[in-house]
């Protein structure tokens, strides 16, 4: 049978070809993944540190955040969209039946917006607002918590332990409705840091 040799060598380097054309292909997958995750690994919030400590009126929190936001973000933000942040923190006093107490809750919320033709970031938080030449430098403002009263001074009993909860994130409920929508489908928009936790022992 004279053509069963080039049939065979042709499946033979069908079979070759598909296996390296697989190959090949996985190697863009993972070659075109890699930066992907690299970025993705420095965009977010994330906390650095934090602690609360006594005052004339109570306790008061000092805490700052590493905070890398993605293009679109900063083009949005640019482009005269405000952007609202959440500071949540939670204080809680461990007891040694079924739940514990949490004597502490409270939420700082933050605005930040362009303003064109000032050509100036602001940064408000209450009534409270601060102009900025360059994002960054708001966004500098912004990774920073400064004397933040979080529980008066009788609040916390002298020799019992406490512990503490600190997380920074976008408030999406107040994107507008298009980027609401991208907050829920893309993870670049999920602006989240994890809770940041230690004990506090008045």
């Amino acid at each position: 049978m004279p053509l069963g040799i080039p049939v065979t060598v042709c499946l033979r380097q069908l079979v070759h070809w598909s296996s390296c054309r697989t190959a090949l292909g996985l190697l863009l997958v993972a070659a075109l993944a890699l930066p992907h995750r690299v970025v993705a690994s420095s965009e977010g919030i994330s906390a650095r540190s934090a602690v609360v400590t006594p005052s004339a009126d109570g306790y008061r929190l000092d805490a700052s955040f590493d905070i890398r936001l993605p293009p679109g973000f900063r083009d949005a933000i640019t482009r005269g969209i405000p952007v609202h942040f959440l500071a949540e923190f939670e204080l809680s006093k461990a007891r040694w039946y079924w739940f514990d107490r949490r004597p502490v809750k409270l939420v700082k919320s933050y605005t930040l917006t362009y303003v064109p033709l000032l050509k100036q970031y602001r940064l408000s938080a209450g009534s409270a607002s601060q102009s900025f030449a360059r994002l960054e430098d708001a966004l500098q403002s912004l990774s920073r918590i400064r004397a933040w009263p979080v529980a008066d001074r009788g609040l916390l009993e002298p020799g019992e332990s406490y512990q503490a909860a600190l997380r920074l994130r976008l408030d999406t409920a107040q994107l507008p409705k298009p980027l609401q929508l991208n907050a829920v489908s893309s993870q670049a928009w999920s602006l989240t840091s994890e809770w940041y936790r230690w004990s506090v022992d008045p």
